[in-house]
């Protein structure tokens, strides 16, 4: 989501709650099991998107993104050096060499979840490769800082910590959430920051945690549909998310 959004209290879960929002991620991951083992070569963005879409209602539930106004599809899908909120369409074909950054949202019975991967098609590079594993990392990370009792900049400065030490910058332009009773919810959650600062995390917080690692500069561009955010200097991007339950005993993720 868009940062520098005003927010007010967080919407504290129930185990009830936190239950049917499992269901919902539980979706979510199988079909990211099922790309997994899926070639994306020559395929176009609008099929992969169907495929996911077709994936969702099999498991008698909704693409929670289509519920935003405005937005018409399953998933995001962001090429390259497309940072997040990609439009799929028929003419982007994607190529042995891309990544490609696969969010996808669900609702089930009005409880929804939120995730992402960045998937390697055929051969990559090694740096291209050392570039998705640190965004995966930084997620683990910030996923690990949320625990009851710390605060959001904690999130935000373990996953910065990360990734400036492997020599990448961390989108700022765009952050994580809450999630749950809607798709983005209270408090927003910077990949950046200083340790010891920001809103106490507290237990019944559902989050999701979703780092974007750029290869150069941090900062972003909107392209001119209005959604597709990309790299302002062209390099490429990579992005992890998943939806975290704030346990007493710790988090759980739910997406996973």
């Amino acid at each position: 989501m868009k940062s520098k959004r005003p927010f007010a209290k967080s919407n504290l879960k129930s185990s009830d709650d936190i239950a049917r929002i499992r269901e919902a991620g539980a979706i979510i991951s199988e079909i990211f099991q099922l790309l997994s083992s899926a070639d994306f070569t020559g395929m176009s963005t609008y099929e992969l998107d169907a495929l996911v879409d077709r994936e969702i209602r099999a498991r008698k539930a909704r693409a929670s993104f289509a519920t935003v106004p405005g937005y018409e599809n399953a998933t995001c899908l962001s090429v390259n050096d497309g940072v997040v909120h990609g439009i799929p369409s028929k003419k982007l074909i994607i190529k042995s060499g891309d990544i490609v950054k696969v969010d996808v949202g669900v609702v089930k019975n009005g409880f929804f979840a939120d995730a992402c991967r960045t998937y390697c098609v055929g051969n990559v590079s090694d740096p291209v490769q050392r570039l998705v594993d640190t965004a995966q990392e930084c997620m683990a990370v910030g996923c690990n800082a949320a625990l009851a009792g710390n605060r959001i900049g904690d999130i935000g400065a373990a996953i910065q910590s990360l990734a400036e030490s492997r020599g990448y910058s961390v989108v700022r332009d765009y952050c994580g959430h809450g999630v749950g009773f809607a798709v983005h919810e209270d408090p927003s959650i910077p990949h950046y920051g200083k340790k010891g600062t920001g809103q106490l995390i507290t237990p019944g917080m559902v989050l999701a945690i979703e780092p974007m690692l750029n290869a150069g500069r941090y900062e972003t561009k909107l392209l001119s549909d209005g959604w597709t955010a990309v790299t302002k200097d062209g390099s490429l991007s990579a992005q992890f998310e998943n939806t975290i339950a704030v346990t007493d005993s710790g988090i759980e993720i739910l997406t996973a």
